[in-house]
């Protein structure tokens, strides 16, 4: 199956929708992200702003989602920046805190305040 992300007009994602793959190939057999966006403007306006996404992050970073931001200079969908001090990596288009997060377990939560990781166990 093949998923496209609609985008306002600030290239945020409203919605995600699943296409047949069998629908969006072109005469050579292969998958034509132009194909399943007519199908996705036929479906919900022809005014609409479609991009294809990967499941499993194939290609444009990261699977897209509501809320998230399309930057098409990196062609990555992107989570809105969760804290000021985080940064994003601009291999994975995801965001990292200042400080790793701690490995003695997955409970944690960060603290922006004092820019650490706080146990929450």
């Amino acid at each position: 199956m093949a998923h496209f992300a609609q985008l306002d007009e600030n290239n945020v994602v409203v919605q995600v929708i699943v296409v047949d793959n069998a629908d969006i190939l072109d005469e050579n057999g292969d998958e034509s992200e132009l194909l399943g966006v007519a199908i996705c403007q036929s479906l919900i306006g022809a005014d609409t702003i479609w991009k294809q996404t990967s499941y499993n992050a194939s290609f444009r970073k990261n699977y897209a989602g509501i809320g998230m931001t399309y930057d098409p200079d990196r062609d990555a969908f992107i989570h809105p920046q969760p804290y000021p001090s985080w940064t994003l990596n601009e291999e994975t288009c995801r965001w990292g805190a200042p400080v790793n997060m701690p490995t003695d377990h997955p409970l944690y939560d960060w603290d922006e305040e004092n820019q650490q990781w706080v146990s929450l166990i």
